[in-house]
């Protein structure tokens, strides 16, 4: 079923009188669809009916996980997946190399927990507020959680923080705005931090990102690429989710400027005008549907695929909510040439089913196994899917 939502609401400018003397108010209305697929189960039938480029095949590799997010791999082969409805971080090992995990255990638990990181022996977990550290033992254990910071911003509307150790051995911390659209009172929300491997410094790294939470830097230029969220509300079509090349110092847009330039109308930029804020502000590299809402990005360096695949990237598309027609529910490669993105394309379609009014899946955390495979995960069902090429 499609439920369109209408609002109404009046913005008094100030102080802008009419002749008789009465403040004019100007009423802009905003319309949109909410349209939630039905939830499907990841069956065999379901699953065996997903598309890939030829060659690839999709298998479950771990399942009954709650609503599993965000991955990581460690050089051990150990996986470890994060459940931010109910805070549990759990490992996942295949020890008999059957391409199913063996193992499946909870080793910690902080509520809100959602990013994750491995770098070495060392794994990085955060929730909203908290950066913690921990080291990985090599029979895939951890350690007790050391506190790092304990300050992030509150999370609002898009709590989900997600980090990752950059090639300049510094964490990059992606915050969220914690609204749809509005002036943010905390500065670094709706930001890009970098923070210090220990946690004792941190400085906002680019600013005007709504929701960037999957970003990765390519592997042969080192540039920062993020997937950043549109804002909702502005119609089927509008704002497109926006792929940013993030550079330090940079403001990207959020929220008064968005796509190749358009306005966010319902807020004006301090001291200057839209159009003045448009010009010092970056715009995107590539667009893509709006509302589809990108979740993980993460450039292949494996040997497992085909070789055109190296240096590209994959993105999980977990799915729109407020979208007459559904938009997202897949997986798509970014292909690059030189190191600059020249066009997005689907890699698994088919999540989508039933005419497009059910779903069997909402994919979200990528990481690539130790064989060049790779890994997705979906919170919709607590299923963690792998990805290989060949027999």
């Amino acid at each position: 079923m499609t439920f369109i939502a209408v609002f109404s609401f009046a913005i008094h400018q100030l102080p802008l009188f009419g002749q008789d003397g009465n403040k004019e108010i100007i009423e802009r209305r905003m319309e949109g669809h909410i349209f939630r697929p039905k939830q499907l189960l990841p069956t065999p039938e379901n699953i065996a009916s997903l598309k890939l480029p030829p060659g690839f095949t999709i298998e479950k590799f771990a399942e009954g996980l709650g609503k599993s997010r965000m991955l990581a791999v460690a050089a051990n082969g150990s996986v470890y997946v994060t459940d931010r409805d109910h805070g549990t971080l759990t490992l996942l090992q295949d020890q008999d190399q059957d391409g199913k995990a063996d193992v499946v255990r909870i080793l910690t638990k902080k509520d809100q927990l959602h990013g994750i990181a491995v770098d070495g022996d060392n794994l990085y977990l955060i929730t909203v507020n908290e950066l913690y550290k921990t080291t990985i033992h090599p029979d895939g254990n951890i350690d007790s959680l050391q506190l790092l910071v304990d300050d992030l911003p509150d999370g609002g509307q898009h709590g989900n923080r997600t980090l990752k150790v950059g090639p300049d051995n510094a964490l990059y911390v992606s915050v969220g705005s914690t609204c749809n659209a509005c002036v943010e009172t905390n500065k670094e929300n709706a930001t890009m931090l970098k923070v210090s491997l220990d946690g004792s410094q941190r400085a906002t790294y680019a600013t005007g990102l709504r929701n960037t939470i999957g970003f990765d830097w390519h592997p042969q230029t080192g540039d920062l690429w993020g997937f950043d969220h549109g804002i909702d509300w502005l119609g089927n079509d509008e704002q497109r989710e926006e792929l940013n090349k993030i550079e330090e110092g940079q403001d990207y847009g959020w929220p008064f400027v968005y796509g190749d330039g358009q306005f966010e109308v319902h807020h004006d930029p301090k001291g200057m005008t839209h159009e003045e804020y448009a010009a010092k502000s970056v715009k995107p590299t590539l667009l893509y549907d709006a509302h589809a809402a990108p979740m993980d990005l993460l450039f292949y360096t494996g040997d497992q695929f085909p070789e055109e695949f190296s240096g590209d990237a994959f993105v999980t598309m977990h799915g729109s909510w407020n979208r007459a027609e559904p938009s997202g529910y897949k997986v798509v490669r970014i292909r690059y040439e030189n190191g600059h993105p020249t066009r997005v394309e689907d890699f698994i379609t088919g999540f989508l089913t039933d005419d497009k009014k059910g779903q069997f899946a909402r994919v979200c955390g990528l990481a690539q196994y130790t064989d060049g495979s790779l890994l997705i995960a979906d919170d919709a069902h607590g299923v963690i899917y792998r990805v290989r090429f060949g027999k």
